[in-house]
């Protein structure tokens, strides 16, 4: 008899000693990243904001890491406060993704039926709309700001939540566990949360890495594109659209910010691919 049938998957997650040379760098990459948006202080003490107006398109030195800009600002001080704007838009993001997203799915997978079948096409038609299309319209619509943005990428990740929560939620709802709490005369709710949804988290978390990597390029691009975070206030992809005019002069101030937001994606992807090794799935 296969035992994997008769109760809950467990999550089967090792010691970190176990880590690769990639996966370690990729997860000491985002703690510094979390460092920038919780404590920037503690990198660096430059003002983002106001710069020296004799210090302008410095190269990058030990005393000014990343170079200055067309303002004798910091661009090192400009990147690591820019963080918080960015990360904190794709956390908003992920959170509406991953909250709508999971009781969606998992509603529709325990329902079935009708409700399942007007969810579901209800998440089809989310996926004929990107959640970058979806943040370009809310923006041009009210305005430019990281929090608008963050809604609308937010939207766009509802559809791919909802695909995985739904499909987990199709496979744990007919394990015996599940019919021995509903024979035990379990309410409905509690079923669905404390039987159903828990023991469908492990591929949803192992998504979130993987969403918020995309939210991420998602809120940069519309920076760049001018609909982010208004100047001077700094954000990862203001930074990179500020610095698009000086590249012949000063390479540094679109490279070396475009390098953090390149280098974040990949270990926000890298640790993805961990977390579905750690949840085989």
């Amino acid at each position: 008899m296969n035992t994997r049938t008769l109760g809950p998957r467990r999550l089967n997650i090792t010691s970190l000693a176990s880590l690769d040379l990639l996966s370690a760098l990729a997860l000491v990459a985002l703690a510094v990243v979390v460092v920038w948006t919780i404590a920037p202080g503690w990198f660096t003490t430059a003002d983002p904001l106001v710069g020296d107006g004799a210090n302008k398109f410095l190269p990058p030195s030990l005393q000014h890491w990343f170079g200055t800009d067309r303002a004798g600002r910091d661009t090192f001080a400009r990147v690591v406060h820019g963080t918080h704007t960015t990360v904190y838009g794709a956390v908003i993001g992920t959170a509406i993704g991953l909250s709508a997203g999971t009781i969606i799915g998992v509603v529709a997978g325990v329902a079935r039926g009708t409700v399942d079948a007007v969810l579901m096409r209800l998440v089809d038609v989310l996926l004929a709309f990107p959640g970058f299309l979806i943040a370009l319209c809310l923006v041009s619509a009210f305005g430019p700001g990281t929090a608008k943005i963050a809604i609308g990428v937010g939207i766009g990740a509802v559809a791919p939540f909802a695909r995985v929560a739904r499909s987990e939620a199709l496979r744990v709802v007919q394990l015996d566990f599940v019919a021995a709490a509903r024979v035990s005369g379990a309410r409905p709710a509690a079923v669905l949360f404390r039987h159903v949804l828990l023991n469908s988290a492990g591929p949803i978390v192992a998504l979130i890495p993987t969403e918020l990597g995309s939210m991420i390029l998602a809120i940069a691009g519309l920076g760049f594109l001018g609909y982010g975070a208004p100047p001077p206030q700094p954000e990862w992809g203001t930074l990179l659209s500020e610095g698009r005019d000086y590249i012949a002069r000063a390479w540094w101030l679109t490279s070396l910010p475009g390098i953090v937001v390149l280098c974040t994606v990949l270990a926000v992807s890298r640790v993805s691919r961990l977390l579905q090794r750690r949840f085989r799935i």
